[in-house]
């Protein structure tokens, strides 16, 4: 089954502050905007969240990567990396234990569709210094108008168990966040460390 986003944003329905505001940066992290889109998340975590910090904005998608690239050359910044590369592939321009935190955000859903979780989770966790942080936000596995069709969802106890097997600790879980919807939130998200 072949799942694409082509570089959507979520930007119109999901408060970055609130989704930033979970990851606890003190400031000076290198970050990773995991299957980045616009690059909204990555821009305003540099703006608001890490003055002393560094962000990677990557997506497979290029025309995302290129739109970041012209930002990045307008406002002239140095902290803020566009990386175009397929996580399933391997992120060759980030070098092992380099990343503080990587937040993936309605991404991982998709490497569900194409069967490819487990090679991506290796690549999440060879990024991440000891006791880095991996937070994966995601749509709720329930019925509702936005978001992928229910059966490629997971829940958050699914996705303890599969990071677990790469020796990845669940840190934390938030099940009431994101977008308002009759059932209540959309999101929940769940945080990773190496064990």
């Amino acid at each position: 089954m072949e799942h694409r986003h082509h570089g959507k944003s979520s930007a119109d329905f999901l408060d970055s502050d609130e989704i930033l505001t979970e990851l606890n940066f003190k400031g000076n992290e290198t970050f990773m905007d995991a299957g980045c889109g616009d690059g909204h998340i990555a821009i305003k975590a540099l703006k608001d969240y890490l003055p002393d910090g560094t962000a990677y904005a990557v997506d497979n998608h290029k025309e995302s990567i290129d739109e970041i690239e012209s930002y990045i050359k307008e406002n002239d910044l140095e902290n803020l990396i566009a990386v175009h590369a397929d996580f399933t592939k391997g992120v060759s321009a980030v070098r092992d234990e380099y990343i503080d935190v990587i937040l993936m955000l309605n991404v991982f859903h998709g490497f569900k569709a194409s069967g490819e979780m487990d090679v991506v989770i290796e690549e999440l966790k060879r990024m991440i210094k000891d006791e880095g942080k991996i937070a994966i936000m995601d749509f709720k596995a329930i019925d509702m108008a936005k978001g992928p069709s229910t059966d490629i969802k997971s829940t958050p106890d699914e996705l303890e168990e599969l990071f677990s097997n790469h020796n990845l600790k669940m840190i934390y879980l938030n099940e009431e966040i994101g977008e308002d919807i009759p059932e209540g939130k959309s999101h929940f998200i769940i945080i990773f460390e190496k064990d």
